[in-house]
């Protein structure tokens, strides 16, 4: 499948590619445990420095996880490219992590910008030709309603464990009728909010902080909800994944 024509990013899209101070990946409005300083802190920035886990995320109840942090350092996989193939216009990476689809969408021409509240991702995003910002998607960001596409990859749907409030924050971002491609949970039936930690091998977990795990039926069924449009389903292996559109502007009567 070839990919969608680039559109022109705003220009300030274009960000040096370095780190900005971090701000708070949580749900505006509702007090609670900030993730920034698990996600900033070791054992996922060191598991980020050496492209390795293992690593977990942590429920209280003791339900582990796995993170793949191995697939997040190497170069974008099949899957990934299906999901670039997809993308329209300048290009969000929320949750970017440690860059491969910043940096897959920089090799083939196309203008991208990942935002991350983790100082080690930006960095590696930035180590390996990503443009990429230390934010967390509830701040404010560069570009506001004029993005193509936003992604979320890699159980991303789970930033600040609300998804409403966060399909309305991504539907902000984008165009009138934009396009979000979002990674589900492979378990159909997941629709869970929860406080995780993220923990490695050796037991050390951070401060626990709000996330979410969706399935595709929920994710649509909060979608809908919030006025967002079904446009694909697909998966490619054991990954799943959503198109969704926001609400178009309305049609111009005709003359």
């Amino acid at each position: 499948m070839s990919a969608a024509p680039v559109g022109s990013v705003p220009a300030e899209t274009a960000p040096a590619a370095t780190a900005v101070p971090v701000g708070r990946q949580r749900t505006p409005g509702r007090p609670g445990p900030s993730p920034e300083r698990s996600w900033s802190a070791d054992p996922y920035s060191h598991a980020l420095r050496t492209g390795r886990g293992p690593l977990f995320l942590r429920r209280t109840d003791g339900w582990l996880l796995p993170l793949d942090v191995e697939r997040w350092c190497a170069p974008a996989d099949a899957a990934d490219l299906e999901v670039l193939a997809r993308c329209e216009g300048a290009v969000l990476d929320v949750g970017c992590g440690p860059g491969r689809l910043v940096a897959a969408l920089g090799a083939r021409g196309r203008r991208g910008l990942g935002i991350d509240v983790s100082e080690a991702a930006v960095a590696r995003t930035v180590r390996c030709g990503g443009q990429a910002l230390c934010r967390s998607v509830f701040d404010p960001l560069p570009g506001t309603g004029r993005w193509g596409t936003v992604l979320l990859m890699d159980g991303n749907l789970g930033i600040g464990g609300d998804p409403s409030a966060l399909l309305d924050r991504l539907a902000q971002l984008l165009v009138p009728g934009g396009l979000l491609i979002a990674e589900t949970a492979p378990q159909p039936d997941v629709d869970e909010r929860a406080l995780v930690q993220v923990t490695d091998a050796r037991g050390g977990p951070g401060p626990p902080f709000p996330w979410a795990r969706l399935g595709t039926p929920a994710l649509l069924r909060h979608a809908d909800r919030a006025g967002w449009h079904p446009d694909a389903q697909w998966s490619t292996g054991d990954r799943c994944f959503v198109a969704l559109r926001t609400g178009r502007p309305p049609a111009r009567p005709a003359h």
